[in-house]
């Protein structure tokens, strides 16, 4: 019955579907393997992502690199071609395909032709359930998470990590605050033990979601339930709780980034205080703002920035908005009083309405352009699989709507009544401090020789 329904509506009005990109068939299989089929107008291509709810916030400071490892392990080959056999698999189907390990998940990301759908899909089954894991693959593997997470940790790096030197100012932040391990998680004492569990435990059907974009098959719900049908599903993992703030923060620190330079990077965080409605489209906006308030200051006003920007992070479960600067090492003071400047009038005179009307205006209208062709589109559902329910994801046009200028200025205020955190990244010495310090090295050498002639000839 689902493929004849899927059918019909494959039959229908083509056009329709793809000026709706939120209306998606969505379907759950037997075993729990949440399934989403987009057709599109888009011929000869299908984008596929098939999302796994595991991530890296899943696991301990000490594993970490578990999901990550596997998901490279995972590439290591299904037969005695190994993992050069696989790719070439790939590449005679006239597909590519990678993965990637976030926070949240592990998401395996296909691009491939349409006629070669089910051949791609049964190629990802084989990934899933016929990779032998072993110490030669696990070991190669290890060697490629090393490389991608900045090569071998050296005690060096160990230690300014310690010292909380060795991050950027937002994570430096997160660490103090207790929301982000202090260390780089490391995969060389990760075994296979581990790894067989976290596939066990975590890479089954009802933890996961297959998201199909495209020139689909008229056929293509009846092998699902065939094939992907058959996986057996597991009693659900309980995800553990997310990171909360465990330790207080300076309010102020420099960090020490590079040895000798005159450029500085300025940041002032916030905690995004949270909101009872309409959280992520309110902060969004109040972002938009902010980018623009800063742009006027800092660049058109005072010339101190090139690219001021605000940015909106999530460590643990705590949001943070923060206001952004590059800049001169002499011009540091100057715009901190800007910054400060900037924050009291938001305060005292909230947001000017014509420019938020024209900033809400402006990120209602990039919702008509902001997702185009079928692996933007199937990026878009991965990304907001959070939103949807009974075949329909949530609009992001009502939702931008549905925010009020009261309500931008409540959070605005919320936020920036909060000191917040000021993280101040430089070099440890600019070029003229670097100047003077080798002219005194070198006078004192100087003074030292005369010093040392002076005294053999008394």
């Amino acid at each position: 019955m689902r493929c004849l329904l899927f059918a019909c509506l494959l039959l229908g009005s083509t056009c329709t579907w793809a000026l709706d990109r939120l209306q998606v068939e969505g379907y759950v299989l037997q075993n729990g393997l949440q399934i989403l089929l987009k057709p599109s107008t888009e011929r000869g291509h299908v984008a596929i992502r098939l999302v796994v709810g595991v991530g890296i916030d899943d696991f301990s400071c000490a594993d970490k690199e578990l999901p990550h490892l596997l998901e490279h392990v995972l590439f290591s080959g299904i037969d005695a071609g190994g993992e050069g056999g696989l790719e070439e698999r790939m590449q005679g189907l006239g597909g590519e395909w990678n993965a990637f390990t976030s926070n949240a998940d592990t998401t395996f990301v296909i691009e491939a032709p349409a006629k070669n759908q089910r051949k791609v899909l049964d190629l990802l089954l084989a990934l899933l359930t016929e990779t032998r894991i072993d110490d030669n693959a696990i070991n190669a593997a290890k060697q490629v998470v090393e490389r991608e997470d900045g090569g071998h940790y050296s005690h060096l790096q160990r230690w300014l990590d310690r010292q909380d030197l060795g991050h950027t100012a937002s994570n430096q932040l997160a660490v103090e605050l207790g929301l982000k391990c202090q260390e780089r998680s490391e995969v060389h004492s990760l075994t296979r033990e581990q790894l067989e569990q976290v596939r066990q435990e975590w890479y089954a059907p009802n933890n996961m979601t297959l998201i199909i974009v495209g020139d689909l098959d008229r056929l293509l719900p009846a092998y699902l339930e065939r094939t992907y049908g058959h996986l057996k599903p597991v009693e659900p993992t309980a995800h553990p709780a997310l990171a909360q703030v465990q330790s207080p923060a300076q309010a102020r620190r420099e960090l020490i980034h590079g040895w000798v330079g005159d450029a500085a990077k300025l940041h002032w965080l916030f905690p995004e205080p949270i909101l009872d409605a309409q959280y992520d489209e309110t902060y969004d906006l109040l972002k938009d703002y902010l980018d623009w308030a800063l742009y006027r200051q800092l660049r058109l006003a005072h010339s101190l920035s090139y690219g001021p920007a605000a940015e909106r992070e999530v460590f643990g479960g705590i949001g943070f908005m923060s206001l952004n600067a590059d800049l001169e090492r002499d011009d540091l003071a100057q715009a901190q009083q800007v910054l400060a400047q900037l924050k009291a009038d938001l305060l005292h005179n909230g947001l000017d309405p014509a420019t938020f009307a024209r900033l809400k205006q402006a990120a209602i209208a990039r919702q008509a352009w902001a997702v185009q062709g079928n692996s933007a589109l199937a990026d878009y559902y991965w990304s907001a699989l959070g939103d949807f329910e009974d075949g329909q994801f949530a609009d992001p046009v009502k939702r931008l709507r549905a925010v009020t200028l009261k309500q931008a200025n409540l959070a605005l205020r919320q936020l920036l009544e909060q000191p917040g955190y000021v993280r101040i990244e430089k070099p440890l010495l600019s070029y003229d401090q670097l100047a003077w310090l080798l002219g005194g090295i070198v006078a004192l050498l100087v003074l030292g020789a005369l010093g040392w002639r002076f005294h053999r000839r008394t």
